[in-house]
């Protein structure tokens, strides 16, 4: 029953992530629909090659099977932050409540401890992953409270929140590496390690959720250095 839970809100999330970037910004509707389309076809990539086991917990030795589509992803996202200016220019043109409520489908970290208590992931990767996603994801959505009733957040408030998001992503991917089961540099040895992650629904979560979570984390830290002091709805739409 869980994993059922955990695949309906993983794929409502990585919707969410693809609508909240790709609708707001200022694009043809071709580049779009496009865009759209290869969100979906990567989602589906990431069923069938785990859904039919052609990687799953030791497909690849020792060598963390999550690892493969995380890393893919994670470069294609930022080389195009990087090398490609046109994408840059749409993700800096996103407003920021979009951007932050990217985030607030985080309180799901919660499944990190459902997880742990399940026998299914060990501590203290599930613990932690799960208390430092539930409180970004908490004050994201305060931030959309504030900023749905016309309410300006300060500039420092929304750099400590990204900042604390950030962290606890580098932080959850840290631990994470060091309780891989039968890897030479796994340090958490109790339990059984993050194995779960490389399989439906969870590796969602590696494969999508986190890349596009760090790349937002980029975003917002960008568009905060030219935004003003104070940070409201109207205000928003014109920091690039």
């Amino acid at each position: 029953m869980l994993d059922i839970i955990a695949a309906i809100f993983a794929t409502a999330y990585c919707a969410a992530q693809a609508g909240l970037l790709i609708g707001p910004a200022p694009l043809r509707a071709g580049s779009r629909i496009a865009l759209f389309a290869a969100t979906a076809a990567w989602l589906a990539a990431v069923v069938a090659v785990y859904g039919l086991r052609v990687l799953s917990p030791g497909t690849l030795g020792p060598f963390p099977v999550n690892l493969v589509p995380f890393t893919l992803l994670l470069a294609i996202l930022f080389g195009a932050w990087v090398l490609i200016p046109q994408a840059r220019d749409a993700l800096l043109s996103v407003p920021m409540p979009a951007l932050v409520a990217v985030h607030a489908g985080r309180v799901a970290g919660v499944f990190f401890l459902l997880l742990y208590f399940d026998g299914r992931l060990s501590a203290p990767f599930a613990p932690v992953a799960a208390i430092g996603d539930m409180i970004t994801g908490a004050i994201a959505l305060v931030f959309l409270a504030l900023f749905g009733f016309g309410i300006k957040a300060p500039k420092l408030w929304l750099g400590a929140w990204n900042a604390f998001g950030l962290l606890d992503l580098l932080t959850a991917l840290a631990l994470a590496m060091l309780s891989v089961p039968g890897t030479a540099f796994r340090v958490f040895t109790e339990g059984p390690g993050t194995l779960v992650m490389g399989t439906l629904p969870w590796i969602f979560v590696p494969a999508m959720l986190v890349p596009v979570d760090l790349l937002v984390h980029v975003v917002i830290m960008v568009k905060l250095r030219s935004a003003p002091d104070a940070i409201g709805t109207m205000a928003i739409e014109s920091v690039q």
